[in-house]
C-alpha cells in the first residue's frame, strides 16, 4: 500500500468503487479537501481522518506506521510521518528524518481531548524539554504546579521534574516538542 495517508486514502476508495462523491456524502467532508487530500496538498484532523476510515470500513490505526527514517537533512511537510500514535489521545510527529542519532528529537504534536475524570500523573526521566503551543490550550503539569499555557506560550525544562501534559479542552492541541536527549 502507498505510503502517505492521502495515497493510502485514494486506493482504499477506489478498491472499494467509491467516488470522492460518495465518500464526502459519508463523511460530511467536502468533495474538493478530499481530492487535495488523497494529493497529499493539505494535512487532515484526526476527527476527520476518523470519518474517513468509517466511510471506507477500516481502522483509523491502518494510515499510520513508523516507516525508518532517512539520512536527508530536509523534511517537507508531505513527507512528514507519523511517529506515534495513541488512539483517542495523540499522534506525535517526528519533524526530522534523521532521529538517530541527533541528540535531541523535534516533534509535533496533535493531542485530543482528555477525558475531564482522567488525571494528569506527573512523571520524570532523564534530559530536558521545550514546548511551544501552536493551537489550543494545554494543560503542563510541572513540579505540582499546573499552568494553562496558549498559543506563543512555550516552557523549558528539566525532564527529571516530575511533569506531564493534557489537554482538557474540548478542542485539538497543537504544539512543538523538543526533548534532549533523544529518546529514540
Amino acid at each position: 500500500m502507498p505510503t502517505s495517508i492521502g495515497a493510502q486514502i485514494k486506493e482504499l476508495r477506489r478498491r472499494r468503487g467509491l467516488t470522492l462523491r460518495e465518500v464526502a456524502q459519508k463523511t460530511g467532508l467536502s468533495t474538493g479537501f478530499l481530492s487535495q487530500l488523497e494529493r497529499d496538498l493539505t494535512d487532515i484532523a484526526v476527527d476527520s481522518l476518523r470519518k474517513i476510515a468509517v466511510a471506507l470500513d477500516v481502522e483509523p490505526s491502518l494510515f499510520f506506521s513508523s516507516p525508518p527514517l532517512g539520512k536527508k537533512r530536509l523534511l517537507r511537510s508531505y513527507e512528514r510521518q507519523t511517529a506515534q500514535i495513541e488512539p483517542g489521545r495523540f499522534i506525535h510527529y517526528h519533524l526530522t528524518n534523521q532521529a538517530e542519532p541527533k541528540a535531541m528529537l523535534p516533534r509535533l504534536v496533535e493531542l485530543l481531548p482528555l477525558n475531564k475524570d482522567e488525571s494528569l500523573l506527573p512523571y520524570s526521566h532523564d534530559g530536558e524539554e521545550f514546548i511551544y503551543v501552536l493551537e489550543g490550550v494545554l494543560t503542563l503539569v510541572l513540579d505540582g504546579e499546573r499552568q494553562e499555557l496558549c498559543p506563543g506560550d512555550s516552557a523549558h525544562y528539566p525532564s527529571s521534574l516530575p511533569h506531564n501534559w493534557g489537554n482538557l479542552t474540548n478542542k485539538c492541541v497543537r504544539f512543538l516538542v523538543v526533548s534532549h536527549p533523544n529518546p529514540h
